[in-house]
């Protein structure tokens, strides 16, 4: 909770509504970082009763989200990787990159664990050395296009999925390879790990999800000399599937969840020194899928809102 203040704060609120054990705050009244767990705990059980149904999902939700991001995991896995690129050299401007990968985590490990046959932890699943391990399927596709337009100016385009399918021994993908959205790479209208899951308000300060879909067109030129400009356009998404997270604002649910595909535009400048280009981008949310329906649109759109991302080379 020092480091998810977001979560804390939000929990800290409903607090002063609902706790009722005075030994999980501090003396100004704000609950202690233990005390924060027992209140969940106590919620969670009954204990303490919160009537609101909204306010309940919030507090699970908080629950299992921490339970997911201190958890320990042995992670063991395998993956194959194809890249296929008409890039020659880098000075090319005109080429394509297709990159697919396929992971797959804790089938070894599942075997161990069947010979040593330890007991059970205390989220009845299979350890080895008495740590949880992971199992999961993970597929990643990426496809970049690059066009040449003019002399010195180009289109750049890039396509991005994957998806973490977890199995057996788990029921959540762990953090490390879960999938985030935002950032100077990534949708730049939104500070990384800031957007989504899906059509919620970004419930942690680390979002992440296990289904990522990403879609990037960049029109590059240049100004003078080593100074270059860009206009961008970004969509994706994050969100849960076939896991254990059951609020419905953070799961896929079909082509129904294509309108919580977020777009962020803007403009940026890059100052290429030959062996490595420094970027500067200014984004915008253009379309907000936090927000309800009438207010998604070109509501963001001011410089009060910009988010300024800082890059070492080109994004794609």
């Amino acid at each position: 909770f020092n480091v998810y203040n977001y979560s804390y704060n939000t929990l800290n609120n409903l607090a002063q509504t609902y706790n009722t054990n005075a030994t999980f705050e501090d003396d100004a009244g704000n609950l202690t970082f233990s005390g924060a767990v027992d209140f969940i705990n106590e919620v969670k059980s009954g204990g303490i009763n919160v009537a609101d149904e909204t306010d309940f999902k919030t507090i699970n939700s908080i629950g299992e989200r921490r339970k997911r991001l201190i958890e320990n995991n042995l992670i063991l896995s395998s993956s194959f990787s194809y890249n296929l690129s008409t890039k020659r050299s880098v000075n090319d401007v005109q080429f394509y990159n297709i990159k697919a990968k396929i992971e797959s985590s804790g089938n070894i490990l599942n075997v161990i664990a069947k010979q040593k046959k330890e007991a059970l932890n205390s989220n009845d699943n299979q350890t080895v050395f008495g740590v949880e391990y992971a199992q999961y399927l993970k597929t990643e596709f990426e496809y970049i296009k690059h066009l040449q337009l003019y002399k010195k100016s180009s289109l750049a385009f890039r396509f991005f999925g994957g998806v973490a399918v977890p199995y057996g021994n788990s029921n959540s993908v762990p953090f490390s390879r879960s999938y985030f959205a935002g950032g100077s790479n990534d949708n730049r209208g939104w500070q990384a790990y800031s957007l989504g899951p899906g059509s919620s308000l970004s419930v942690n300060d680390f979002n992440e999800a296990n289904l990522k879909l990403s879609l990037n067109l960049e029109y590059r030129f240049n100004i003078f000399n080593s100074l270059n400009g860009a206009l961008f356009t970004d969509a994706g998404n994050i969100w849960n599937v076939s896991d254990n997270v059951e609020d419905e604002k953070l799961k896929f649910k079909g082509t129904k969840s294509f309108q919580e595909v977020a777009l962020g535009t803007g403009f940026g400048l890059r100052y290429d020194f030959g062996f490595f280009v420094i970027r500067g981008d200014l984004g915008f949310k253009a379309y907000n899928p936090a927000k309800e329906y009438s207010q998604r649109w070109l509501k963001d759109m001011n410089f009060s809102k910009t988010v300024f991302n800082i890059g070492i080379n080109y994004p794609f």
